[in-house]
């Protein structure tokens, strides 16, 4: 979601600039590949790119592409094959053994259902939702992005009931997939992606520790806030970057932070009570990341003293918090605290990927 507000923001200002643009999105992919579906980048007149649909090698070809787009007005799908030694000659390279389809749609203002407009309407609320993009591998006729879904409404170009029952479908699954309907050009597929909102992370303490885990989180494209009793050490010049900033009392911080199941909570404040009182209100909560700074006896004797050290609490929270990578200073714990999080939120393993049996990535459901 970072990547979509980073070419919001781009669009806008070319928007105010007078610059035409258009959005490449990567649609399919058959094999390897360094992104997948749903990797987005804008591109304006000027060769100003914005997000990233591969690590480097196609953006040289696909800003030509994008280019062609614009000029013709007319979405295009293109096809990158790293078997095809044409692409070597024309200096792709992809170098990841597969087959990369990526979309090229000029963005006209003046369309209600443009992909900007899409995209906004999916950063406009914390809800999760489900994107669609139709594009054809066999017509020169390309849907592009076509709807945004959420539970009881819908935005899209036309009516298709076909297309708004897998919607629901996969709403309710909460798992990308790929479908094909029947078109006036033999065929056309679809890519529907489940988008959940971004991480929210809450960091109780605005300790110097706590200042490299809001900076990392920032540069994800969380959501951050800061929570503190603290004036002096719970302010803006120490935490730029942050969302939200609260000088509370725990029970007023958590009254005053929304938390829903894209939440994580850090307990780092160094303050014993502050950190208990916190985690017995935590508990109660949705929140999908209870995470506990210090060590493990702590954590066992907050529980104790609060009577909730039952299996179902003592797992909900993790302490002592982080992936254990030998971290020593503030920056590396940060980063251990933060790969932790991601791996709980996306169900990932956290092992080493060469010990990885199966792809990294896993996006189709398979059904056509």
């Amino acid at each position: 979601m970072k990547e979509t507000a980073d070419i919001l923001k781009a669009y806008h200002q070319a928007q105010k600039e007078g610059k035409k643009t258009a959005l490449a999105t990567v649609v399919k992919v058959e094999g390897s590949s360094y992104r997948r579906p749903g990797a987005r980048m804008l591109i304006t007149e000027d060769g100003t790119l914005t997000g990233a649909i591969s690590g480097g090698c196609l953006e040289g070809d696909a800003l030509r592409k994008a280019l062609s787009a614009i000029v013709q007005q007319e979405n295009k799908l293109i096809t990158y094959d790293t078997t095809d030694e044409e692409d070597a000659r024309i200096g792709v390279q992809l170098g990841c053994n597969g087959i990369v389809y990526i979309l090229f749609e000029p963005i006209k203002e003046e369309e209600e259902f443009n992909p900007i407009r899409m995209l906004s309407k999916l950063q406009s609320r914390r809800e999760d939702a489900v994107l669609a993009t139709l594009f054809s591998l066999n017509s020169r006729e390309q849907a592009g992005t076509y709807m945004v879904y959420r539970e009881g409404e819908s935005l899209l170009k036309a009516r298709n009931e076909a297309l708004i029952s897998d919607a629901q479908e996969v709403y309710r699954s909460k798992s990308s997939g790929f479908y094909t309907y029947p078109s006036p050009h033999g065929k056309s597929e679809a890519f529907l992606e489940f988008v959940r909102p971004v991480i929210s992370l809450v960091i109780a303490g605005a300790g110097n520790d706590a200042q490299p885990l809001a900076e990392i989180a920032y540069l994800l494209g969380w959501e951050v806030t800061v929570v503190d009793g603290r004036p002096s050490h719970a302010s803006a010049q120490r935490f730029p970057n942050a969302n939200r900033i609260l000088i509370a009392k725990p029970e007023q911080a958590l009254a005053q932070t929304p938390i829903d199941e894209q939440t994580a909570f850090v307990l780092m404040t160094h303050n014993y009570n502050y950190d208990l009182a916190l985690l017995n209100a935590l508990l109660d909560t949705r929140a999908a990341y209870i995470g506990s700074l210090g060590p493990k006896k702590k954590l066992v004797r907050m529980l104790d003293e609060l009577n909730r050290n039952t299996r179902e609490h003592s797992g909900r929270v993790y302490g002592p918090i982080g992936l254990d990578i030998g971290a020593e200073t503030a920056e590396e714990i940060a980063i251990a605290i933060v790969a932790e999080i991601k791996s709980v939120f996306t169900g990932a393993s956290a092992q080493f990927l060469k010990e990885k049996k199966a792809p990294i990535h896993v996006y189709e459901n398979g059904k056509t």
